[in-house]
C-alpha cells in the first residue's frame, strides 16, 4: 500500500519511536500525510548531541546571515539562516538549544537556530548596578556602580563584549505554557543575577558573589562554583532567594572551573592552560592552549571532591555553553570518557587575535589531548569572532 495511506495514529506511533532528530525530520518529509500526523516540534525527543556553531568562514561575506554548524556524529556541516546573528553580535551562552545574543544596544535576545523562535530577556540597562543608559553619549553610554560604590562609564561595545560572561536557563524557553529562569554570570564583578520568564528586570543573588566560575541547574536549584571549588546552592523559586553553601575542601591550581550534571551527580572539571608570550614587530602576542583537565565527583556525605579517571562511558562538552554530559554510546562518532572543549577566555576571543581557537578533545583515560578531527580548519583558520560554541540542536 501507499505509505501515505497508513492510518495517522500508526504514523504517530512510529514517529514516537524515533530518537534521533534528523531521522524525525526526514520521517516528516516523506509526504503531507506524515506531516499532518506528527507535530512539527516533538516533545518526546531526548537531548541531542551538541553541534559546534562555527565562526564565519574566511571567504564568507560579513553581512551573510548563513551560519555553519558542525555535527561530530557524522562530520557534516549544516547551514542555517540566522538573521539575528552577525559579526556585530556576541554570543554569551547556549542553553537547552537556545543562543543568547548581545549587540551594541541594551537588548538581550535569545534564539533557537532550528525553529527560528526568538524571545527577549530583560535588557542590559535593567541590571541593578547599571545606574543609567544614555544612548547619545558616544563611548560612555552606560554608567555602572561597583561593589565598592565606585562609579565608572563604558561604551555599548564594551558592555556587549565584557559585561556578561554566560547565561544559563533552568529549562527550555520553548514551552509557552511553562516558566523558566535565566541566570547571568557577570564578568567584572563576579555577581550572579537572575530573572523569571516575563520579568522586566534582573535581580542579584546577593550572597553568592564570587561564585562565578560556572553555574548548572540541578535538582530545581542553580549550583554555582567558585575559583576554589566551593559551591553556592541558589534556590530562586520562592518570593526571596535562598542561598546555602557546600563547603568542600579548597581546590588548588587550575585556571577555570566547570560544573556538570552527570547522571544524577555533580562533577567539577578543572581546566589547566598554558600561556605563551611572543614579541613580534614590537607587539606582544598572547597565545594560550589547554594543557589538561581534571575531573572530580561531589561526595555530599563527606563534603569533598573525589578525583575520577573515567566517566562511565559519558562525554563532557564545555565552553561558553551550559556544561553538558552525554552517554557516548548513544551517538555515533562521540568518544567516551572524553572532554570536548572550546575556548571561553572572553578577553582573548576577539577577531584579529593571534593563533587558532583553543578547542579539542581531552581523553581522561590516557591524559592525551587531540584536535577535533572533523573541525574544518582550512575554512576557519585563525581566531575569528565570534568563537565556536557548543549548542544542542532542538526542535522544541
Amino acid at each position: 500500500m501507499d505509505l501515505s495511506d497508513l492510518p495517522p495514529e500508526l504514523l504517530e506511533t512510529i514517529a514516537k519511536k524515533l530518537k534521533v532528530q534528523k531521522d524525525y525530520i526526514r520521517f516528516r518529509a516523506v509526504s503531507s500525510a506524515f506531516q499532518t500526523s506528527t507535530p512539527k516540534t516533538p516533545k518526546h525527543l531526548p537531548s541531542q548531541l551538541p553541534w559546534l556553531m562555527l565562526p564565519r568562514r574566511t571567504d564568507q561575506h560579513p553581512d551573510s546571515s548563513i551560519r555553519s554548524f558542525l555535527s561530530i556524529s557524522d562530520a557534516k556541516i549544516h547551514l542555517v539562516n540566522l538573521p539575528g546573528d552577525s559579526d556585530h553580535h556576541r554570543r554569551c551562552g547556549s542553553s537547552h538549544g537556545w543562543l543568547v545574543i548581545l549587540d551594541e544596544t541594551p537588548c538581550i535576545s535569545i534564539v533557537n537556530p532550528l525553529t527560528q523562535q526568538t524571545q527577549h530577556l530583560p535588557p542590559l540597562s535593567s541590571f541593578l548596578n547599571v545606574i543609567s543608559y544614555a544612548p547619545g553619549d558616544s563611548g560612555r553610554e552606560y554608567t555602572i556602580k561597583t561593589l565598592d560604590d565606585d562609579v565608572y562609564t563604558c561604551s555599548s561595545k564594551e558592555m556587549r563584549d565584557s559585561f556578561i560572561k554566560k547565561v544559563i536557563f533552568s529549562s527550555s524557553p520553548s514551552d509557552e505554557d511553562a516558566d523558566y529562569y535565566a541566570l547571568a554570570i557577570l564578568n567584572q564583578t563576579g555577581d550572579l543575577a537572575y530573572c523569571k520568564k516575563g520579568n522586566q528586570r534582573w535581580k542579584f543573588i546577593d550572597d553568592a558573589n564570587s561564585y562565578c566560575e560556572d553555574v548548572v541547574y540541578y535538582k530545581d536549584c542553580f549550583y554555582a562554583v567558585s575559583k576554589h571549588g566551593t559551591i553556592a546552592k541558589c534556590d530562586v523559586n520562592g518570593l526571596t532567594t535562598d542561598v546555602s553553601f557546600i563547603e568542600t575542601q579548597r581546590q588548588n591550581g587550575g585556571d577555570m572551573q566547570y560544573l556538570v550534571k552527570w547522571k544524577d551527580e555533580l562533577l567539577l572539571v578543572t581546566r589547566y592552560t598554558e600561556l605563551e608570550f611572543n614579541m613580534d614587530h614590537n607587539k606582544l602576542d598572547i597565545v594560550y592552549k589547554t594543557g589538561e583537565f581534571q575531573v572530580y565527583k561531589l561526595i555530599l556525605n563527606g563534603l569533598k571532591w573525589e578525583g575520577v579517571s573515567e566517566l562511565d562511558g559519558y562525554a563532557l562538552f564545555l565552553g561558553e555553553n551550559s556544561s553538558m554530559a552525554f552517554c557516548a554510546s548513544d551517538f555515533p562518532g562521540c568518544k567516551k570518557d572524553c572532554v570536548y572543549f572550546t575556548d571561553d577566555y572572553s578577553e582573548w576571543n576577539y577577531d584579529g587575535a593571534n593563533g587558532n581557537h583553543d578547542l579539542g578533545v581531552f581523553d581522561l583515560g590516557n591524559g592525551c589531548l587531540e584536535a577535533l578531527s572533523c573541525y574544518p580548519e582550512e575554512f576557519y583558520s585563525g581566531r575569528r569572532w565570534p568563537p565556536p560554541i557548543w549548542i544542542t540542536p532542538s526542535l522544541h
